[in-house]
């Protein structure tokens, strides 16, 4: 049922609709009306890894340089999470070396556990061709910040004090390094593509 009192014609500027044209009119290529631009959706992000990241499952569209480098950022990451698992390992194992109080054993064991299964943790991501995890670098690099600290504030002596301060420098560089090339290969990744 129509109202009577409703403007049902089109205004001057609006384009045709559909409805307003014959069945037996064809469209022609000027219509705009039904064309929509492609959006893009989490599917046509690039993780720069080349695999699963496009619908049709091809390659990785982008120049061999930028795949080049992305398979270099992997491998480096890859390696220094595997020498970071390591110091973590150390730390926590250095208690048996050294000569230490309660508050150094605790802390290294447990600073040291921690290191190790974060780092060991990226370490698999990796393997698994999964991104580096930005937030596991970030909290591995704020441990070894915390060792620089303890070493001196659990009043640490001789070797073990070099140890845990050198140990902590290390995982502080790094992991905070792991931690940049996460996030630029995070933002390489999610940058759109501008080539025609």
């Amino acid at each position: 049922m129509s109202d009577p009192n409703s403007d049902d014609r089109p205004n001057v500027g609006d384009p045709p609709d559909d409805n307003d044209r014959p069945a037996d009119e064809p469209r022609d290529a000027t219509d705009t009306d039904s064309q929509e631009e492609p959006t893009a959706t989490g599917a046509d992000v690039d993780s720069g890894t080349g695999v699963g990241d496009h619908p049709d499952g091809g390659p990785d569209p982008r120049d061999d340089s930028t795949r080049v480098a992305n398979e270099e950022r992997r491998r480096n990451t890859s390696i220094v999470s595997a020498v970071v698992a390591a110091i973590g390992a150390w730390v926590a194992l250095s208690v048996l070396v050294f000569d230490v109080g309660e508050a150094s054993l605790w802390n290294n064991v447990l600073v040291g556990a921690v290191i190790l299964l974060a780092a060991g943790y990226n370490v698999y991501r990796l393997s698994n061709d999964i991104p580096l995890s930005v937030g596991v670098s970030t909290l591995v690099a704020v441990l070894g910040i915390w060792l620089i600290v303890s070493a001196a504030l659990l009043g640490m002596l001789g070797s073990l004090f070099w140890s845990t301060l050198a140990a902590g420098l290390l995982v502080t560089g790094l992991s905070g390094y792991n931690a940049y090339e996460a996030r630029e290969a995070r933002t390489v990744a999610t940058e759109p593509d501008t080539r025609s």
